[in-house]
Parts: C-alpha cells; structure tokens; sequence
C-alpha cells in the first residue's frame, strides 16, 4: 500500500462521458483517481485507456475494471484505491443506466429491479464499503450523481426516476448523520451530452459538453467546500440549485373535504416555502403549526 500526501478520489462509471469528464477534472486538480469502469471483455479496457492518458500527463491515475454492481465489487474498489493510493478522501458516485423504456404497468418488474440494483444499491454497497476511510480523511467528501428526473419524474422512464429519487432521500439523510463528523455529502444532477442521453433532446445537447459540469464535482469534493446535504443542478456551464419545500399551508381542526377545496390556492402558496434539515425538522415544525392551530 502506497501512502501519499494527495487526496484520492474514487470516481466510478468513469470510462466515458461524464465520468471521464470528473475523474479528468479531478486529476488535474491535483488528487489521485482511481477510475472505474465495467469491462465487458471485449476491446481495450476504458478504465485502463483513461488512466493511462491522466499517467501520460503527468498526472496520479490508476484503474480498476469492476461493475459496480457485482457481488464484492463495493470493497474491492475500495481496496484497489488504498493499494494504489493509501489512502481515500473522495468518493464519486458516478456509475448507472438508464435502464428499458416503458410506461407504468407495462414495464416488467424485472426492468425497475435492474435499474434500482445499478442506480441506488451499489451505491449504497459503495459508500459502506468507503465511509470509514472517508471518516478518517481531513475533507472527506461523498458526491452522488443523481438526476432532475428524481425531482420531477420521467415519462416513460419511472424506474430511472424512482432510482434518482430513492438516490437523493439517501444522500440527503447521510449528510444528515455525517454532518458532525465534517464529512461533505452532496448531490449533482447533471445535464450533458453523453451515451445514456442518446441524443433525446437533438442538437440541443452540443452546448451541453460533459467537461462544463466538471468543475461543480471539482467544488464539491474539494477541501474548500464545506457545504452538505445540497441538490445541485448543471450543464452547459450554468448551475443551479434545488431544493425540496414545504409550504405553510393553511388548517382547521373541523376542515372538511370541501373546506380543503375551497383553500387549495392558499395551501399552495409557496411565497413562504420552509425548506428543512431532514425529516424530522419538518414533522416539529408541523408539529408547531397544529400546536398553534389548537390554541386559537
């Protein structure tokens, strides 16, 4: 095991595309990266072909050719970070698929079990797996590349959808419990050209480059950024940020169907939308509401 005063990041997914994109950034910003990609057997590995160009640089670089989803895959990546690196600092969680188009009720139960398995549980197996390393790290810093479609959903592709959303809850709820330990836990959602869109959105995507979401992963897994538990959005070179709200609402301990009727606008006023630190928050301030309801 090699040990080294540079921060290691872990960046899975990495052959192509966006993962390219992050684990080059995060090279030349200066940290060793360990790239992963699945290699299927056939051709040159792509995890091997990117490591070796950032080595070709200059730059700290190794691969490693598991699929995120095999059994014992989660530590094995972990481990072929702290044999090259000896160490592990960053964790990007980049690997997942779109999985079958269809619709609801059409889709075999099948189609949505694959895409969870790829998309939310190992992730799940790898942040286990890493956490304790990235505890023991100065910065540590987790980094999930999530999905819009988790927010706002995705006809025709709910399985994707539900995989991102299931993605953002747990993020969140680990940069809840990490918060005391300074470990940074944030979520990207990008937009990019890149072979899972497949040209969906036409020429549109020419502006939207891999390389221009690459520097939010350089922010957020930095030092520097002691931000946690944020929904960040970017593409194209604009970011943006997302939150999950609540608005104040409106109550009446002898509402009715036709009471809650007649006031959804009121209810839906977001003009002083609550944003809240976890489930938990919100159910207190809840809680305070109809405490307050009852007293008049």
């Amino acid at each position: 095991m090699k040990e080294t005063a540079r921060r290691a990041a872990i960046v899975t997914g990495a052959g192509g595309g966006l993962g390219a994109a992050f684990a080059t950034g995060l090279a030349r910003a200066g940290l060793s990266v360990l790239v992963n990609n699945r290699h299927r057997g056939d051709g040159a590995p792509s995890a091997d072909a990117l490591a070796n160009r950032l080595t070709a640089e200059g730059l700290s670089a190794a691969p490693d050719r598991h699929a995120v989803d095999a059994p014992g895959a989660a530590q094995a990546i972990v481990e072929a970070a702290l044999e090259a690196f000896g160490r592990l600092d960053v964790l990007v969680l980049n690997a997942g698929i779109n999985g079958a188009a269809g619709k609801i009720g059409a889709a075999p139960p099948e189609d949505l079990a694959e895409v969870m398995a790829i998309n939310f549980f190992a992730n799940a197996a790898l942040v286990s797996a890493a956490l304790p390393h990235i505890q023991a790290s100065p910065a540590g810093r987790i980094l999930f590349v999530s999905s819009t479609a988790g927010l706002h959903g995705l006809r025709g592709r709910a399985a994707y959808a539900a995989s991102k959303g299931a993605l953002n809850a747990y993020a969140v709820s680990l940069a809840d419990e990490q918060r005391r330990a300074g470990v940074g836990v944030n979520v990207l959602m990008p937009y990019a050209e890149t072979k899972m869109t497949g040209g969906a959105a036409g020429d549109a995507l020419i502006a939207f480059p891999p390389e221009r979401v690459a520097p939010a992963v350089e922010w957020l897994t930095s030092a520097d950024c002691t931000d946690t538990g944020q929904l960040w959005v970017a593409g194209g070179g604009r970011y943006r940020r997302a939150f999950m709200v609540e608005t104040p609402g409106a109550g009446d301990v002898t509402g009715n169907a036709a009471w809650i009727a007649d006031r959804r606008d009121a209810i839906a006023d977001r003009s002083e939308a609550r944003i809240f630190r976890g489930g938990e928050a919100a159910f207190a301030d809840m809680l305070g509401d109809v405490q307050a309801m009852a007293k008049g």
